[in-house]
């Protein structure tokens, strides 16, 4: 395992660093069952504490590194942390000056005796890199061990279960407040085994490059876990993302894979010397949100990677569903987003009667299995609205199954946007737009209108050095797909709103458009 930094460590290290930090925990007065937040940009001690709070019966808490007060009070109120782990800083972020707004009490507190008005589950918070007043050092919480806590920590172990809560995910907020989706150890465990089983780590040495964050599904399971699982060494090019630093990291350490959203593989792509750093990679997954098929088919074309796959999954799933197989063909890789996962059952159904639809056919996809998360935490309601009596998950995707048991995405339910009584999926227009060869992507979204109720805009990022109009798209659209599809608004931009996992805020960008353009 490598870090930015050369920060190296290896299974022999690791697991006794486990140990004496799941001791150490205990000896703070953390019990099973508790909440720990770990709050921060990809580091060695994200991954200590991940397995650290597993063996002690402690839910991990994985909080976006980038929340503002009001948005960590939200999350650690919401699953009532007890602990929380962060480092000082990470670029503007300044973690023990965002915390101290919420609970200004941690100026006069002691270290773990914490008694915040707004927080009052919360007592013990642990920083990383520095002192602080009212906190532990995580040096301090690695040498707190005492042989009662190791004693603790094993009589614990004894009354831990495969069904028992082990992650609060919280969803990334991409339609609104974000929700605590629940994952147990049986979850987690075995879409970690069956995952990397698909991508064939059970009979190759592997190096993986890793730029997507811990705090997401994608980094904390197919990263860290599988990592575990297959005995894989996992290198992070850096805290947070960078693509230059990615690529260095590819090449200085001669990673053969590679994990990354579509927007990651599209920002390694630029870079101009790509070529020149990469020849090492043979495989990766590419995952965290679905990748329109002109991208996949430029990162099938444009590298090495013979062997790479494409993945589908939600965090209430644990999050991999359908994943590609390394040898499956073009059409496959670019146009699928893989084939079912083992001991995994899904179905695709008609969204007004619930019945299930043809092959080929778009309706709701649902999942069902294993994979499945226990619940949101706190919130049995929203719960019941997203798993059936059946145990069914209802993704909220629109999507089609072929007779291969292959998946193809159309688009999201709540994405689907009303024009004047037709239905019309953005992904298909988003799709068919990045076959312009100006385009690097697009993103469409449906904004008000007083006549149609909702009008279709294109938000469009073009290639460095590339100039277009709208006039110009719109033009390339006519005759291609019908004419109700063709945006009546094209927007240039340069980027768009991200959640800090690389999923684009669609809600947001809608927000942003409506107000640009005076709506």
């Amino acid at each position: 395992m490598k870090m930015k930094m050369a920060k190296l460590s290896n299974y022999w290290l690791l697991s006794p660093q486990v140990d004496k930090l799941a001791a150490g925990l205990v000896a703070l007065g953390l019990k099973k069952g508790d909440r720990l937040g770990m709050w921060g940009p990809n580091s060695y001690e994200w991954i200590l504490v991940q397995f650290a709070t597993a063996k002690a019966g402690i839910i991990l808490v994985s909080v976006n590194p980038a929340y503002q007060a009001r948005e960590l009070e939200y999350v650690l109120r919401k699953v009532g942390c007890s602990a929380l782990i962060f480092p000082s800083q990470f670029k503007t972020q300044k973690y023990y000056e965002i915390l101290a707004q919420i609970c200004p009490e941690l100026d006069h507190s002691p270290a773990g005796g914490l008694q915040s008005k707004k927080l009052p589950d919360l007592r013990t918070v642990v920083v990383l890199d520095n002192k602080h007043q009212g906190t532990f050092l995580f040096d301090e919480v690695m040498e707190a061990a005492t042989p009662q806590s190791v004693q603790q920590l094993q009589d614990i172990q004894k009354y831990i279960s495969c069904d028992d809560p082990i992650n609060i995910q919280f969803t990334s907020g991409t339609t609104g407040m974000p929700k605590g989706a629940t994952l147990s150890h049986h979850n987690i465990v075995n879409n970690a085994s069956l995952g990397g089983n698909r991508i064939g780590f059970n009979w190759k040495k592997i190096r993986t490059a890793v730029p997507v964050p811990l705090y997401h599904c994608l980094g904390s399971v197919v990263g860290g876990i599988v990592m575990a699982f297959y005995g894989t060494t996992l290198v992070f090019p850096s805290p947070g993302y960078d693509p230059r630093a990615l690529l260095e990291a590819i090449s200085k350490e001669k990673c053969n894979c590679m994990y990354g959203t579509p927007t990651m593989y599209i920002d390694l792509l630029a870079q101009p010397d790509f070529a020149a750093h990469t020849s090492t990679l043979t495989t990766g997954v590419v995952a965290g949100s679905i990748a329109p098929p002109e991208v996949m088919k430029k990162i099938v074309t444009e590298t090495n990677m013979k062997e790479i796959i494409i993945g589908y999954g939600t965090t209430e799933n644990s999050p991999v569903t359908f994943l590609g197989f390394p040898n499956d063909g073009f059409i496959r890789k670019t146009e699928t987003v893989g084939h079912i996962v083992s001991h995994t059952e899904a179905k695709v159904v008609d969204t007004n009667t619930g019945m299930i639809v043809p092959l080929n056919t778009p309706g709701e996809l649902m999942i069902r299995g294993y994979c499945v998360m226990l619940e949101y935490w706190g919130e049995p309601e929203k719960t019941k609205e997203a798993i059936t009596p059946e145990n069914w998950y209802k993704t909220g995707d629109i999507a089609t199954l072929d007779e291969f048991g292959y998946c193809r995405i159309v688009g999201r339910c709540k994405d689907m946007i009303i024009r004047g009584g037709e239905n019309v999926y953005p992904a298909e227009i988003e799709q068919f737009l990045h076959t312009h060869p100006k385009v690097l992507e697009a993103q469409v979204i449906g904004v008000k209108d007083e006549r149609m109720g909702e009008e279709i805009c294109a938000c469009i990022r073009l290639y460095d050095n590339q100039t277009c109009t709208a006039a110009e798209i719109k033009d390339y659209c006519k005759g291609k797909i019908a004419h109700f599809k063709v945006p009546r608004y094209i927007v240039f931009v340069n980027g768009y709103p991200l959640t800090v996992s690389g999923k684009i805020q669609k809600y947001k960008l809608k927000e942003l458009m409506e107000k640009e353009l005076n709506l």
